[in-house]
């Protein structure tokens, strides 16, 4: 890997592990220009790098090394999904991930859902609804708000179809998602409250 300024990683499905693997691969050593879902780009001037150390320290995280060009593509049409997301998320305007994907892939969307298949039990429209639900669940835990707003914002067509979604999908309601971070922020009070007597 003496001349590589880019390593391909399998597993990267948010901007926790952009953080999460920055930090793990600059104790390493490694002089990082940029760290983006499914890849790491590192700056010419880094040493001999230890492929092995390397792969060890993913593994370690839940992520691996990509070879196969086809994994590959399969790591990008998942960055494609989480990108979709974000951009709905940020702008409330309802993305159509089949455009997005063929778009950023270069592709036809027939022959990148047909591969996506290959490589998993499940199909990639499958893929975008879980990666949603996933969304959705980290926005009620970690964020105030209220499972409406997300609804629209993600494109629902309406608050009650993502709560049957959310049903279907994890068995718990919304409310089980906000008690969480109720008892969070609970923990977290009581928490402060100790340190400050």
């Amino acid at each position: 890997m003496t001349n590589t300024s880019k390593i391909h990683i399998k597993g990267m499905v948010c901007s926790r592990c952009i953080y999460v693997l920055s930090d793990a691969l600059s104790q390493l050593g490694l002089e990082l220009a940029e760290v983006r879902l499914g890849e790491v780009i590192l700056k010419k001037n880094n040493p001999d790098i230890d492929e092995q150390a390397i792969r060890s320290v993913l593994q370690a995280l839940g992520f691996d090394l990509l070879y196969n060009r086809n994994q590959k593509i399969i790591e990008d049409i998942k960055a494609a999904v989480q990108k979709g997301i974000q951009q709905q998320l940020d702008t409330g305007i309802p993305v159509k991930f089949s455009v997005l994907i063929s778009n950023e892939l270069n592709k036809d969307y027939g022959s990148l859902s047909s591969l996506f298949s290959l490589f998993h039990e499940y199909t990639l429209e499958k893929f975008i609804i879980h990666s949603k639900i996933e969304k959705v669940k980290e926005l009620l835990v970690y964020t105030d708000q209220t499972l409406s707003d997300i609804a629209y914002n993600l494109g629902y067509s309406s608050p009650a179809h993502l709560s049957n979604q959310l049903k279907k999908h994890t068995g718990f309601t919304s409310a089980y998602f906000k008690k969480i971070r109720a008892d969070k922020q609970a923990i977290t009070q009581k928490n402060a409250r100790q340190e400050d007597h």
